[in-house]
């Protein structure tokens, strides 16, 4: 037994790709994909709630424009992923409105019950993940909630410190940089945010598994489920357009219909990945992380501790 996976031969990598898919009907990936798609949606504006009312009183502190530069930088990156309609008649409107009001909703019970309500997407994305490698029985389901709760607030923590200089780093860069260096700069956006996707997927990977696997395990699954979700919602915003130009539309209910798309594509790549990780690790069973071993050897060395002040019971 090794962390590292030998040289696999095609038959290793057909009873990986059977295992995968067998796996995934079997945990009715469809479903759970549908399931986490509609907690993504009833997610987003509680989770904008509290990123975007946080940032309200963070961003000023790094310029008076600072929250302006941010709301534009989160329409244009939805804008790299959900088409046009999703954009313009959901996100913008929703992002406008709370960073018009989000300011006092954070110092109201409303943001808390939000950080709950926001975490639902959280939620269900550990739960797929958790599903896949077989570990439900491991953790209780109500630990389990309270525990994606606290993921979602570190999630929503790390974001509020990063935001704004994600969000104004590349201009002073630009302003610093030679001019024929603006188009790398610029065609370097996109790949930039593919491997943030890829990073954000492996670790959500890694923390959500009572027994984690070594994070560079964890890569091969990471990788599917963001080429599945990139070539997936590409192929989805050439379909909607083709849609779009004939006239064949859902009225109303287009835009609603498109956007839980998108969510459902978010849901199914990530059971997807969470999926092979699972076969990979059957096919080549990784020893437990450097922490999970440390674990153990503290609470062992504690049982032991604890046995010997334990009093000699007379016969």
């Amino acid at each position: 037994m090794t962390d590292r996976i030998p040289k696999p031969s095609r038959h290793h990598l057909l009873r990986i790709a059977r295992r995968t898919l067998v796996k995934s009907w079997d945990d009715s990936i469809f479903a759970e994909s549908a399931q986490a798609g509609f907690w993504s949606v009833l997610s987003l504006p509680p989770l904008l709630l509290g990123m975007l009312g946080s940032l309200s009183y963070v961003a000023p502190l790094f310029g008076p424009n600072t929250l302006a530069t941010i709301q534009d930088r989160l329409i244009s990156m939805a804008s790299s992923f959900f088409s046009r309609n999703v954009v313009v008649e959901i996100i913008e409107p929703t992002v406008r409105d709370i960073v018009a009001n989000a300011r006092g909703e954070v110092v109201s019970l409303g943001f808390v019950i939000s950080l709950w309500a926001g975490s639902s997407a959280i939620s269900a994305f550990v739960d797929s993940v958790v599903e896949a490698h077989d570990q439900t029985t491991l953790r209780h389901p109500v630990r389990q909630r309270f525990f994606a709760l606290g993921l979602y607030v570190a999630m929503l923590v790390i974001a509020v410190a990063t935001a704004p200089l994600a969000a104004l780093g590349p201009h002073a860069i630009a302003e610093r940089l030679p001019a024929r260096w603006t188009d790398i700069l610029r065609f370097g956006y996109y790949p930039a945010l593919v491997l943030g996707l890829l990073l954000a997927v492996t670790v959500l990977y890694r923390v959500s598994l009572p027994k984690p696997l070594p994070s560079h395990r964890l890569i091969f699954g990471a990788l599917l489920a963001t080429t599945v979700f990139v070539v997936a919602t590409m192929g989805l915003r050439i379909y909607l357009r083709y849609i779009t130009s004939t006239g064949y539309t859902y009225g109303a209910l287009a835009t609603p219909i498109a956007f839980l798309l998108f969510a459902f594509l978010l849901g199914f790549a990530i059971m997807l990945g969470a999926e092979l990780n699972a076969a990979v690790q059957e096919e080549w069973p990784a020893h437990a992380t450097h922490l999970h071993q440390l674990r153990r050897w503290v609470v062992s060395r504690a049982g032991q501790a604890s046995d010997e002040t334990d009093p000699v019971k007379p016969a």
